[in-house]
């Protein structure tokens, strides 16, 4: 294992296989991603779940090139899409961290994809991927390296809307989906998981080191707010 961060070791396949954009931030620090705690207040995350819940209108999650079949073996999500007003106080909250971000991985932030807000109901789950690569394996289902599909994708944020519990969820809560890093563990060994706190914002980069997984949510309603950005990076980080 390589220690990455004060906290965390990433395993040693990854230094020895090809990837395309190998962000990481400083060794030095805690973590090998930054969280903002409450990037949104309570009141307004509870807004964007209660206008999910009432207008159910999402569109299932597709991957590229699957078929439908592959698709829900490997997610199984609805998209929705911000309201303006909501969109409005994401973008003003957003401008208020974007040079945390960019002084916390080097580089210089550029253009970004439209949100994306993800709705996990019970038996929804993500599977193990990267943002901007596949994963390629041999025959043997040995990983053999990883391929770009997404260059414009440098780092990842993701809005928890909705809140982590152990059981009995209420109406903004969910049990289950965790957010799990597939490559990196704690000092001791253990995986990394994250326990999703409502109004808090995640942000890692896009590439395989950063290979994560939603676990199945077993009950509630969990509700993130993803985006993906592109960026300058600094000659040392590749």
């Amino acid at each position: 294992m390589h220690q990455i961060s004060d906290e965390v070791l990433a395993e040693d396949f990854l230094f020895e296989v090809e990837i395309a954009t190998p962000l990481l931030p400083s060794p030095y620090a805690k973590f090998p991603y930054l969280v903002i705690e409450n990037f949104m207040d309570d009141a307004t995350c509870r807004e964007i779940i209660d206008q999910v819940q009432a207008i159910q209108n999402g569109s299932d999650a597709k991957l590229r090139s699957a078929t439908h079949t592959d698709n829900q073996k490997i997610r199984k999500t609805k998209i929705h899409t911000l309201s303006s007003y909501h969109q409005d106080l994401y973008d003003k909250a957003f401008d208020t961290i974007r040079e945390k971000i960019e002084h916390f991985f080097t580089l210089s932030l550029t253009q970004a994809t439209k949100t994306q807000v993800l709705e996990y109901t019970a038996g929804s789950f993500y599977k193990p991927h990267s943002d901007d690569s596949s994963v390629l394996v041999d025959k043997s289902k040995n990983i053999i390296g990883f391929k770009q599909v997404a260059p414009t994708r440098k780092i990842t944020t993701l809005l928890f809307v909705s809140e982590h519990c152990e059981k009995d969820p209420d109406t903004y809560q969910f049990c289950g989906g965790e957010l799990s890093f597939s490559y990196f563990t704690n000092t001791q060994g253990e995986a990394l998981i994250i326990k999703p706190k409502m109004g808090s914002m995640i942000i890692f980069g896009s590439n395989p080191f950063y290979t994560h997984e939603v676990k199945e949510v077993t009950d509630g309603f969990r509700v993130t707010v993803a985006q993906w950005h592109d960026g300058i990076l600094a000659t040392n980080n590749l």
